[in-house]
């Protein structure tokens, strides 16, 4: 790890969300921030390194860089791994774990990969100490990452650990609930700053209501975690990432409402819980209906003169029993959308290209966004009062 005050990291995140991802870490400081495919680089010191971890909504995980070469083969990467000076990372007494991603003809096999690096590593401290490090694919002491592109192979310490998106709050589940960090990221994306009253009509385990939340009030996303793997480095600073963590001069108030409801009982249920272990009942009011009974309470905000947003996430059809019923139900969502939301902007999310057209309304934006491997349309609908004519001469 760095021990300069600028040092390189890079941001790792989903397809379709590089540019929020970067315009994040330029709110928080960064210098140089660059798009990279599914991640954003950028330059900063330590209190960035640790910020980015607990603050950035729309990262993975943040990698710090330690060695970037070209190699043909396991056997030169082999080498040029153990070249390095691994007494800068680590002790021989620490546990590590190799993470790999491999894009690369001459180098198919990543767990092949894997293998070497750890081969190399193990190798270095058995010449140096007599003493191999232990591997821990658990609880490691430090967690490497080797990205190889063609011939180009760098390898970085992953500062995360476990994945960002896993928030710390989610204590109860649905079927197929939508990753946290893209929740955050669609938020964004529609501009949501908690300028307004939030809708999710079909709200599931509550993700998207939990992450309004969090974005209304700017509090960290990270604050739930228990740990971060940049805790266990040689160099941690325990007080600066203490006066880091505790520091809520940031978080502001929120004048709104986020209401979520579904038409399970269950997934109000679970919701629940979720809304209540991340802290935000006061911000969120849940109810069982479903979304065709389901009337909007407010226009338009009287503090800001803001339209609601509406943001769903509804099933995409791998589960219904036929092409009709998820059509019905796409059915269902314009003809609410139009008659009980009017005068509101929604959002929705869908890997069903066929149903989206039955909501029979024209999207004023269309975004591609990645769910897990399914390709997405992310489509944007003004939701206004009578004929759109009209609407789009107002």
């Amino acid at each position: 790890m760095e021990t300069t005050r600028d040092f390189a990291m890079l941001a790792k995140t989903f397809k379709g969300l590089e540019e929020v991802l970067a315009q994040e870490l330029i709110e928080l400081g960064a210098n140089d921030v660059q798009l990279e495919r599914r991640a954003v680089s950028f330059r900063g010191d330590k209190a960035l390194l640790y910020r980015a971890n607990l603050c950035l909504r729309t990262a993975i995980r943040i990698l710090v860089p330690i060695a970037s070469f070209k190699a043909k083969d396991t056997d030169a990467l082999y080498e040029h791994v153990k070249a390095l000076d691994w007494s800068r990372y680590m002790t021989e007494n620490s546990t590590f774990a190799i993470d790999a991603t491999v894009y690369s003809e001459s180098f198919r096999n990543s767990r092949f990969v894997t293998y070497r690096v750890k081969d190399a590593i193990a190798d270095y401290w058995i010449e140096k100490s007599h003493k191999r490090p232990s591997v821990s694919t658990q609880t490691p002491d430090l967690l490497f990452n080797v990205h190889v592109s063609n011939e180009k192979v760098t390898l970085s310490l992953d500062s995360s650990g476990d994945s960002l998106h896993k928030r710390g709050y989610r204590v109860a589940t649905t079927e197929a609930p939508i990753n946290e960090a893209l929740a955050a990221g669609m938020l964004l994306l529609a501009g949501w700053k908690g300028q307004s009253d939030f809708y999710d009509p079909m709200c599931g385990s509550g993700t998207l209501l939990i992450e309004a939340a969090l974005i209304a009030r700017n509090i960290a996303p990270g604050v739930f975690r228990q740990s971060y793997a940049f805790e266990k480095w040689p160099d941690f600073d325990a007080d600066l990432w203490s006066d880091i963590y505790n520091d809520d001069s940031q978080e502001r108030d929120f004048e709104h409402t986020i209401y979520g409801s579904d038409a399970s009982f269950y997934a109000i249920q679970q919701a629940a819980k979720n809304v209540k272990s991340a802290g935000v009942q006061k911000d969120v009011e849940l109810k069982q209906i479903r979304i065709e009974e389901l009337k909007i309470t407010n226009h338009q905000s009287p503090i800001t003169n803001t339209s609601p947003l509406v943001m769903l996430n509804p099933p995409y059809g791998e589960r219904l029993a036929s092409n009709k019923d998820i059509e019905d139900l796409y059915a269902k969502i314009g003809t609410a959308l139009k008659h009980q939301f009017a005068g509101a902007t929604a959002w929705i999310i869908s890997s069903n290209d066929a149903a989206m057209k039955c909501i029979g309304l024209k999207p004023a934006k269309k975004l591609h966004l990645l769910n897990g491997e399914l390709d997405c349309q992310f489509n944007k609908y003004e939701l206004f009062n009578g004929k759109r004519a009209t609407y789009l001469h107002s």
